[in-house]
């Protein structure tokens, strides 16, 4: 296992003279992840959208990635050495998330503005549809969301986190600036549906995501499992 600091790339001299054009794609891919959530197609489900959303960030990112000389399996897409030790690390990282949003919980409840601001429950039903003892509409639907799951993974963490800490790349501490961007940004993306709290809870979730990517080898795999479980429990949680 390896520490945060340890486990950060050596800056290639393009990733060390090339700022500017780092931070570029950073504004590029932003600003199309939070302008493309500006057209919604009301005849499409909700998750149709939201692969629509991702799938076309996911162009730019590769997009801009190819512009770097950088490839999925640079940023950790590839196949666990082995998948026995990434499945005990998926469950790993999920214990941690779990015991992170219940700290949380407990500790929002202490806070009378935060209380009363998560949303997620409330539009369950609008967003996915009637999940309450709908088995065959929860079957129907969990593919799409295993493969937004993967995604996010992909996006925030591998692309968003990796160009974060390529950025920084002359500054101390720039692989803990990237988990806290990245982070910030999970967590801002999901307040309209999730509200203040369950906009927290997300970025909870971003920071302990993004820790695990750069504790753990940096290989997508253990978090997107750990991901997919964690969002089949919630789920699960409306049926």
């Amino acid at each position: 296992m390896n520490t945060i600091e340890n486990s950060d790339p050596e800056p290639t001299p393009l990733q060390q003279n090339n700022a500017k054009g780092f931070f570029l794609d950073l504004v590029i891919y932003i600003s199309v992840m939070f302008l493309i959530r500006e057209v919604y197609f009301s005849s499409l489900h909700f998750i149709a959208n939201g692969l629509f959303w991702s799938l076309s960030t996911l162009i730019v990112a590769t997009w801009r990635m190819r512009a770097r000389g950088v490839s999925w399996p640079d940023l950790g897409f590839r196949r666990p050495e082995n998948i026995l030790n990434a499945l005990l690390l998926s469950g790993a990282i999920l214990a941690v998330v779990m015991a992170s949003i219940i700290i949380f919980e407990i500790a929002k409840d202490q806070i009378p503005a935060l209380a009363d601001t998560d949303t997620s429950d409330e539009s369950a039903v609008s967003r996915f549809g009637n999940l309450k003892g709908n088995y065959p509409l929860f079957f129907t639907i969990i593919f799409f969301i295993w493969i937004e799951s993967a995604l996010e993974e992909m996006l925030d963490r591998g692309f968003l986190m990796s160009w974060f800490e390529r950025f920084f790349a002359r500054i101390p501490f720039k692989t803990v600036l990237a988990i806290l961007a990245q982070a910030a940004i999970f967590g801002f993306r999901h307040a309209p549906s999730h509200g203040l709290a369950g906009a927290i809870t997300v970025m909870i979730i971003g920071l302990v995501m993004g820790s695990a990517y750069m504790f753990f080898g940096r290989n997508l795999w253990p978090l997107i499992i750990a991901h997919c479980v964690l969002n089949t429990i919630s789920m699960l949680d409306r049926v």
